[in-house]
């Protein structure tokens, strides 16, 4: 099944572009993801941590 893929692929002009365009858009994802995580305010993130756990339980009589 590769060949098949193979084959095709080969006949389009350019193509090899596409792998290279594919890992940049994945590295910079992932580093401007990375950047976030380590920069956000800690007061935000640790309130919607806490939020499951602050919602009061609701039973069927409630309802």
């Amino acid at each position: 099944m590769l060949k098949f893929i193979k084959g095709n692929l080969e006949a389009i002009e350019g193509v090899s572009i596409y792998p290279i365009i594919s890992l940049l858009i994945f590295f910079t994802f992932f580093t401007l993801l990375f950047v976030y995580v380590f920069t956000a305010k800690k007061d935000p993130i640790n309130t919607l941590s806490e939020m499951p756990l602050n919602e009061p339980i609701k039973t069927q009589e409630d309802e």
